[in-house]
Protein backbone atom coordinates (compact mmCIF):
# COMPACT_ATOMS: atom_id res chain seq x y z
CA UNK A 1 0.00 0.00 0.00
CA UNK A 2 1.53 3.33 -1.44
CA UNK A 3 1.26 6.00 1.38
CA UNK A 4 -1.23 8.51 -0.97
CA UNK A 5 -3.69 5.04 -0.67
CA UNK A 6 -2.82 4.44 2.98
CA UNK A 7 -3.35 8.38 3.96
CA UNK A 8 -6.66 8.29 1.23
CA UNK A 9 -7.59 5.27 3.49
CA UNK A 10 -7.37 7.29 6.07
CA UNK A 11 -9.25 10.34 5.03
CA UNK A 12 -12.07 7.86 3.77
CA UNK A 13 -12.23 6.68 7.07
CA UNK A 14 -12.31 9.83 9.35
CA UNK A 15 -15.33 11.41 6.79
CA UNK A 16 -17.15 7.86 7.90
CA UNK A 17 -16.94 9.00 11.54
CA UNK A 18 -18.33 12.45 10.46
CA UNK A 19 -21.14 11.44 8.07
CA UNK A 20 -21.84 8.82 11.60
CA UNK A 21 -21.85 11.90 14.02
CA UNK A 22 -23.98 13.94 11.30
CA UNK A 23 -26.69 11.68 11.29
CA UNK A 24 -28.49 12.89 14.55
CA UNK A 25 -32.15 13.04 12.74
CA UNK A 26 -35.06 11.52 14.81
CA UNK A 27 -35.02 8.34 12.77
CA UNK A 28 -33.65 5.20 14.33
CA UNK A 29 -30.93 3.57 12.64
CA UNK A 30 -32.63 1.81 9.75
CA UNK A 31 -34.31 4.54 8.55
CA UNK A 32 -31.58 6.70 9.05
CA UNK A 33 -29.12 4.47 6.78
CA UNK A 34 -31.95 4.00 4.18
CA UNK A 35 -31.94 7.79 3.78
CA UNK A 36 -28.28 8.05 3.65
CA UNK A 37 -28.49 5.36 0.97
CA UNK A 38 -30.98 7.11 -0.91
CA UNK A 39 -28.69 10.79 -1.09
CA UNK A 40 -25.99 8.73 -2.03
CA UNK A 41 -27.62 6.97 -5.37
CA UNK A 42 -29.07 10.99 -5.79
CA UNK A 43 -24.85 11.47 -5.78
CA UNK A 44 -24.54 8.45 -8.15
CA UNK A 45 -27.18 10.29 -10.71
CA UNK A 46 -25.00 13.53 -10.69
CA UNK A 47 -22.34 12.47 -11.83
CA UNK A 48 -23.61 9.36 -14.01
CA UNK A 49 -23.09 11.56 -17.09
CA UNK A 50 -19.21 11.63 -16.38
CA UNK A 51 -18.83 8.43 -16.12
CA UNK A 52 -19.10 4.73 -18.61
CA UNK A 53 -21.45 2.28 -18.24
CA UNK A 54 -20.22 -0.80 -16.59
CA UNK A 55 -19.37 -3.76 -18.98
CA UNK A 56 -21.09 -6.98 -18.97
CA UNK A 57 -19.20 -8.82 -16.74
CA UNK A 58 -18.60 -5.96 -13.98
CA UNK A 59 -22.66 -5.81 -13.66
CA UNK A 60 -22.84 -9.22 -11.83
CA UNK A 61 -20.62 -7.72 -8.81
CA UNK A 62 -22.82 -4.62 -8.65
CA UNK A 63 -25.97 -7.33 -8.63
CA UNK A 64 -24.67 -9.07 -5.88
CA UNK A 65 -22.81 -6.05 -3.91
CA UNK A 66 -26.55 -5.06 -3.82
CA UNK A 67 -28.35 -7.81 -2.58
CA UNK A 68 -25.29 -8.37 0.07
CA UNK A 69 -26.21 -4.65 1.42
CA UNK A 70 -29.63 -5.92 1.24
CA UNK A 71 -28.86 -9.16 3.09
CA UNK A 72 -26.78 -6.78 5.58
CA UNK A 73 -29.96 -4.29 6.44
CA UNK A 74 -31.87 -7.07 6.78
CA UNK A 75 -29.68 -8.84 9.45
CA UNK A 76 -29.28 -5.11 11.32
CA UNK A 77 -33.79 -5.34 11.38
CA UNK A 78 -33.17 -8.85 13.19
CA UNK A 79 -30.33 -7.34 15.46
CA UNK A 80 -32.62 -4.77 16.63
CA UNK A 81 -35.32 -7.29 17.54
CA UNK A 82 -32.74 -9.81 18.86
CA UNK A 83 -31.72 -7.13 21.29
CA UNK A 84 -29.31 -4.26 21.28
CA UNK A 85 -27.74 -3.49 18.29
CA UNK A 86 -25.23 -1.17 20.04
CA UNK A 87 -23.96 -4.39 21.51
CA UNK A 88 -24.13 -6.48 18.52
CA UNK A 89 -22.74 -4.56 15.73
CA UNK A 90 -19.25 -3.90 17.01
CA UNK A 91 -18.94 -7.48 16.81
CA UNK A 92 -19.92 -7.03 13.34
CA UNK A 93 -17.26 -4.24 12.62
CA UNK A 94 -14.74 -5.93 14.09
CA UNK A 95 -15.21 -9.37 12.86
CA UNK A 96 -15.51 -8.38 9.18
CA UNK A 97 -12.46 -7.41 8.21
CA UNK A 98 -11.25 -10.62 9.38
CA UNK A 99 -13.52 -12.16 7.25
CA UNK A 100 -12.71 -10.08 4.39
CA UNK A 101 -8.97 -11.80 4.88
CA UNK A 102 -10.09 -14.84 4.52
CA UNK A 103 -12.23 -14.56 2.72
CA UNK A 104 -9.72 -12.48 0.17
CA UNK A 105 -7.20 -15.29 0.14
CA UNK A 106 -9.59 -17.45 -1.39
CA UNK A 107 -11.80 -15.11 -3.80
CA UNK A 108 -9.32 -12.58 -5.29
CA UNK A 109 -6.00 -14.88 -4.18
CA UNK A 110 -4.46 -12.16 -1.79
CA UNK A 111 -2.05 -13.37 1.38
CA UNK A 112 -1.85 -10.28 3.24
CA UNK A 113 2.03 -10.01 4.27
CA UNK A 114 2.87 -11.01 8.44
CA UNK A 115 2.75 -7.47 9.54
CA UNK A 116 -0.52 -6.93 7.57
CA UNK A 117 -1.73 -10.05 8.87
CA UNK A 118 -0.69 -8.51 12.77
CA UNK A 119 -2.36 -5.60 11.96
CA UNK A 120 -5.94 -6.66 10.66
CA UNK A 121 -5.88 -8.51 13.81
CA UNK A 122 -4.88 -5.48 16.29
CA UNK A 123 -7.21 -2.70 14.69
CA UNK A 124 -10.21 -5.56 15.33
CA UNK A 125 -9.14 -5.92 18.43
CA UNK A 126 -8.96 -2.38 18.93
CA UNK A 127 -12.68 -1.87 17.36
CA UNK A 128 -13.87 -4.38 19.49
CA UNK A 129 -12.70 -3.05 22.78
CA UNK A 130 -13.82 0.28 21.70
CA UNK A 131 -16.99 -0.41 20.68
CA UNK A 132 -17.76 -2.83 24.07
CA UNK A 133 -16.27 0.01 26.13
CA UNK A 134 -14.31 -2.37 27.44
CA UNK A 135 -16.43 -5.50 27.20
CA UNK A 136 -18.33 -4.55 29.92
CA UNK A 137 -21.83 -5.93 28.53
CA UNK A 138 -20.51 -9.27 26.81
CA UNK A 139 -22.26 -11.21 29.63
CA UNK A 140 -25.60 -9.89 28.38
CA UNK A 141 -24.96 -10.76 24.24
CA UNK A 142 -27.70 -14.09 23.52
CA UNK A 143 -27.00 -16.55 20.94
CA UNK A 144 -29.52 -14.88 18.63
CA UNK A 145 -28.24 -11.53 19.08
CA UNK A 146 -24.52 -13.33 18.17
CA UNK A 147 -25.94 -15.09 15.21
CA UNK A 148 -27.39 -11.73 13.82
CA UNK A 149 -23.88 -9.97 14.51
CA UNK A 150 -22.08 -12.79 12.88
CA UNK A 151 -24.50 -12.61 9.85
CA UNK A 152 -24.09 -9.06 9.45
CA UNK A 153 -20.36 -9.06 9.51
CA UNK A 154 -20.53 -12.00 6.74
CA UNK A 155 -22.30 -9.63 4.45
CA UNK A 156 -20.11 -6.40 5.36
CA UNK A 157 -17.16 -8.82 4.14
CA UNK A 158 -19.16 -10.70 1.40
CA UNK A 159 -19.75 -6.61 -0.29
CA UNK A 160 -16.32 -5.58 0.59
CA UNK A 161 -14.77 -8.17 -1.81
CA UNK A 162 -17.50 -8.13 -4.38
CA UNK A 163 -17.14 -3.77 -4.73
CA UNK A 164 -13.41 -4.73 -4.41
CA UNK A 165 -13.47 -7.22 -7.14
CA UNK A 166 -16.15 -5.30 -9.49
CA UNK A 167 -14.10 -2.29 -8.69
CA UNK A 168 -10.90 -3.53 -10.48
CA UNK A 169 -13.00 -5.16 -13.31
CA UNK A 170 -14.59 -1.89 -14.11
CA UNK A 171 -13.13 0.96 -16.24
CA UNK A 172 -13.03 3.34 -13.67
CA UNK A 173 -13.32 3.27 -9.78
CA UNK A 174 -15.79 5.80 -10.26
CA UNK A 175 -17.98 4.15 -12.86
CA UNK A 176 -18.97 1.60 -10.70
CA UNK A 177 -19.38 3.27 -7.51
CA UNK A 178 -21.96 5.47 -9.02
CA UNK A 179 -24.11 2.20 -10.82
CA UNK A 180 -23.71 0.99 -7.43
CA UNK A 181 -24.88 3.56 -5.52
CA UNK A 182 -27.84 4.15 -7.94
CA UNK A 183 -28.62 0.51 -7.36
CA UNK A 184 -28.27 0.27 -4.06
CA UNK A 185 -30.87 2.68 -3.55
CA UNK A 186 -33.38 1.24 -4.94
CA UNK A 187 -32.81 -1.95 -2.97
CA UNK A 188 -32.62 -0.09 0.26
CA UNK A 189 -35.77 1.89 -0.72
CA UNK A 190 -37.25 -1.56 -1.55
CA UNK A 191 -36.29 -3.58 1.55
CA UNK A 192 -37.96 0.08 3.29
CA UNK A 193 -41.14 -0.58 1.89
CA UNK A 194 -41.11 -4.54 2.57
CA UNK A 195 -40.42 -3.57 6.54
CA UNK A 196 -41.81 -0.61 7.61
CA UNK A 197 -44.45 -0.18 4.80
CA UNK A 198 -45.41 2.70 2.93
CA UNK A 199 -45.67 5.19 5.92
CA UNK A 200 -42.20 5.66 6.01
CA UNK A 201 -41.76 7.48 2.81
CA UNK A 202 -42.75 10.85 4.35
CA UNK A 203 -40.83 10.13 7.24
CA UNK A 204 -37.88 9.85 4.68
CA UNK A 205 -38.79 12.90 2.98
CA UNK A 206 -38.67 15.15 6.10
CA UNK A 207 -34.64 14.63 6.40
CA UNK A 208 -34.38 15.02 2.91
CA UNK A 209 -31.55 17.41 3.32
CA UNK A 210 -29.63 15.40 5.84
CA UNK A 211 -30.08 12.07 3.84
CA UNK A 212 -28.24 14.26 0.59
CA UNK A 213 -25.40 15.28 2.89
CA UNK A 214 -25.08 12.62 4.70
CA UNK A 215 -25.39 10.71 1.09
CA UNK A 216 -22.38 12.56 -0.68
CA UNK A 217 -20.54 12.43 2.42
CA UNK A 218 -20.83 8.56 2.95
CA UNK A 219 -21.00 8.03 -1.24
CA UNK A 220 -17.05 9.89 -1.68
CA UNK A 221 -15.93 7.88 1.45
CA UNK A 222 -16.83 4.83 0.09
CA UNK A 223 -15.87 5.63 -3.39
CA UNK A 224 -11.82 6.14 -2.05
CA UNK A 225 -12.22 3.05 -0.61
CA UNK A 226 -13.09 1.22 -3.81
CA UNK A 227 -10.55 2.98 -5.43
CA UNK A 228 -8.21 1.76 -2.71
CA UNK A 229 -8.87 -0.98 -3.28
CA UNK A 230 -7.87 -1.41 -6.84
CA UNK A 231 -4.28 -0.04 -5.68
CA UNK A 232 -3.51 -1.97 -2.57
CA UNK A 233 -4.70 -5.78 -1.21
CA UNK A 234 -8.42 -5.36 -0.18
CA UNK A 235 -8.18 -6.87 3.16
CA UNK A 236 -5.92 -4.06 4.21
CA UNK A 237 -8.14 -1.36 2.81
CA UNK A 238 -11.24 -3.00 4.85
CA UNK A 239 -9.10 -3.29 8.06
CA UNK A 240 -8.04 0.27 7.67
CA UNK A 241 -11.70 1.90 7.30
CA UNK A 242 -12.51 0.71 10.29
CA UNK A 243 -9.88 3.19 11.74
CA UNK A 244 -13.10 4.99 11.57
CA UNK A 245 -13.67 4.19 15.01
CA UNK A 246 -10.63 5.71 16.30
CA UNK A 247 -12.02 8.73 14.90
CA UNK A 248 -15.30 8.71 15.84
CA UNK A 249 -13.91 8.24 19.50
CA UNK A 250 -11.77 11.80 18.77
CA UNK A 251 -14.67 13.30 18.09
CA UNK A 252 -16.83 12.54 21.05
CA UNK A 253 -14.23 12.98 23.18
CA UNK A 254 -12.63 16.86 21.78
CA UNK A 255 -15.98 17.95 20.42
CA UNK A 256 -19.12 16.47 22.28
CA UNK A 257 -16.66 16.34 25.66
CA UNK A 258 -17.24 12.78 26.34
CA UNK A 259 -14.66 11.55 28.96
CA UNK A 260 -11.97 9.58 27.86
CA UNK A 261 -11.39 6.32 30.01
CA UNK A 262 -8.99 3.74 30.02
CA UNK A 263 -10.32 1.33 27.67
CA UNK A 264 -10.74 4.09 25.39
CA UNK A 265 -7.27 4.45 25.57
CA UNK A 266 -5.83 0.88 25.62
CA UNK A 267 -8.38 0.39 22.19
CA UNK A 268 -6.88 3.28 20.77
CA UNK A 269 -3.55 2.29 21.08
CA UNK A 270 -4.32 -1.31 19.67
CA UNK A 271 -5.76 0.60 17.14
CA UNK A 272 -2.95 2.55 16.23
CA UNK A 273 -0.68 -0.17 16.52
CA UNK A 274 -2.36 -1.82 13.63
CA UNK A 275 -2.55 1.56 11.37
CA UNK A 276 1.44 0.76 11.55
CA UNK A 277 1.65 -2.81 11.21
CA UNK A 278 -0.12 -1.97 7.88
CA UNK A 279 1.67 0.78 6.68
CA UNK A 280 4.74 -1.56 7.66
CA UNK A 281 3.54 -4.52 6.22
Amino acid sequence: MTLFVFFAVLAAAAMHAIWNALVKVHLDRFLSITLMTLGMGVAGLVVLPFVEVPKAEVWPYIIASVFFHMGYRTFLIGAYQAGDFAQTYPLARGTAPLLAALGGMFVVAEVPAPLAILGIFLLSAGTLVMSFRGGAHLEKLNLRAVGFALGTSIFIASYTLSDGSGARLAATAQSYAAWLFICDAFGALALCLIFRGPKALPVLARDWKTGLFTGVLSGAAYWIVMWAMTKAPIASVASLRETSILFAMMISVFALGEKMTGWRGAAALSIVAGVVALRLG
